[in-house]
């Protein structure tokens, strides 16, 4: 039988991950599986008393947390997600359903389309467009959020994939690399709220100027091999 794990990387979401587990449909994942970046309150135990599995990475980095849940997920499907509330984990059984009965490989989910007014500031809302702008141009794709967090796809992929980003740009190279590597993707449209909590929160300008510097070195460092 397919065995589907929950990744959630963490920082200091004890007002949160405990609420993020409770809403995960009963029977939609086999295990979930915490990495924390060394929380300084409570998010491992809560987390450990609602059944999850946890690791501390003491390596700083939202993509090195996801490469080491992948790389520690027992299952064969990987579901993604903040520990913030920001994302519906409610829909996680829909999403795994929808990837096995139409034979996909990848699904990201767009925050974009159902984008709750209060998630995000205009700024925030300029700076994505930018993002997945750059994106599409560049590896000639067509989605509509370039830098989700919520994934679904099958573990298999990441024999062929190539992650090379420790920070926020996984997000995005993630999308390019199951697009142009020929997987079967889609994109899903999602409900996208206001984040809760006072864990580690995104800062704007130097998040955004990373993600984008690191899809123009991409793309040309692409061309050049």
């Amino acid at each position: 039988m397919t065995k589907v794990t929950l990744v959630i990387p963490t920082l200091n979401e004890a007002e949160t991950i405990g609420e993020v587990i409770d809403t995960v449909p009963e029977g939609a994942v086999d295990e979930v599986l915490i990495v924390d970046g060394k929380s300084k309150d409570r998010t491992i135990e809560i987390a450990q008393e609602r059944g999850a599995r946890t690791i501390v990475e003491l390596r700083r980095g939202y993509g090195r947390a996801y490469k080491t849940g992948f790389a520690n997920a027992e299952g064969d499907i990987i579901v993604t997600l903040d520990g913030d509330m920001t994302y519906p984990s409610e829909v996680i059984g829909d999403l795994v359903k929808m990837l096995e009965d139409e034979g996909l490989d990848f699904i990201t989910c767009d925050r974009l389309s159902n984008l709750d007014p209060k998630a995000m500031t205009r700024t925030h809302r300029f700076g994505n467009w930018v993002l997945v702008k750059a994106m599409n141009v560049l590896f000639r794709m067509k989605l509509k959020d370039s830098q989700s967090g919520m994934w679904v796809f099958r573990k298999r992929i990441l024999e062929k994939i190539n992650l090379t980003a420790d920070g926020m740009p996984l997000s995005e190279e993630i999308k390019v690399e199951a697009w142009k590597k020929g997987f079967k993707c889609r994109e899903v449209a999602i409900d996208y709220r206001p984040r809760e909590g006072s864990g580690a929160k995104l800062n704007t300008w130097s998040d955004g100027w990373l993600n984008l510097r690191f899809l123009f070195k991409k793309r040309f460092s692409r061309s050049k091999k």
